[in-house]
């Protein structure tokens, strides 16, 4: 799937290498400002490595357009961005930007119960707390149904039974759709209860644990 060649960043990573397989949720742990989520940028062209190659499917994502790739390969930010707008409008901006058509009224419904979020379509998405708003991006990227999700602390607002019982509903689900999984975190229930490969990454040094 990924595979990433002796990469250097600005000092924050250096001679990394690294591979990430097909239909598996791998997690990505260690201190903070070790370099994990410039290493989840890095797979879909939002950064670029100094030094070093990175290969999606054994191309090199240089020869790759970036809107083509992101289109398949999709990124959750710690801090998802809210649009304007209700709920619905929310989930249903993630596919214009995919440019596929609007999921039906009853598959938004769903998005929102597999994430366990009890708001109407119709609520304003600004009025949500920090733990309802990464839900909410959740279920949006899930709509979107790519081939790979990036996931950059996506449940790091939410309390550890919500959490697992979240995460464990979602990747379910991606799963189910062959679905694969990046995810950086913080969080050991995370981690050890759904991560089928695990990449520990120490900062400012050429050593990553597996």
């Amino acid at each position: 799937m990924f595979r990433l060649n002796d990469v250097s960043y600005h000092g924050i990573l250096t001679s990394i290498n690294l591979e990430f397989g097909d239909g598996v949720v791998s997690c990505m742990t260690g201190p903070s400002g070790a370099g994990k989520s410039t290493i989840l940028k890095f797979l879909n062209k939002m950064l670029v490595p100094t030094s070093g190659e990175v290969f999606y499917n054994d191309r090199n994502l240089q020869s790759m357009d970036s809107v083509e790739l992101r289109r398949k390969v999709v990124m959750l930010q710690q801090n998802p961005v809210m649009f304007e707008g209700s709920v619905e409008d929310n989930l249903q901006i993630g596919l214009r930007f995919a440019r596929v058509q609007p999921a039906s009224p009853a598959e938004l419904e769903d998005a929102l119960r597999m994430v366990m979020l009890e708001k109407r379509l119709e609520e304003p998405a600004d009025k949500l707390s920090g733990g309802e708003k990464q839900r909410l991006a959740l279920a949006r990227v899930y709509l979107m149904k790519p081939r790979v999700y990036l996931l950059d602390e996506p449940t790091s607002a939410l309390d550890p039974e919500t959490e697992g019982e979240v995460m464990g509903e979602f990747l379910k689900a991606v799963k189910e759709q062959s679905g694969t999984v990046i995810m950086v975190t913080h969080s050991k229930t995370v981690s050890d209860r759904f991560g089928e490969s695990h990449f520990y990454i120490e900062p400012k040094s050429r050593r990553v644990q597996s």
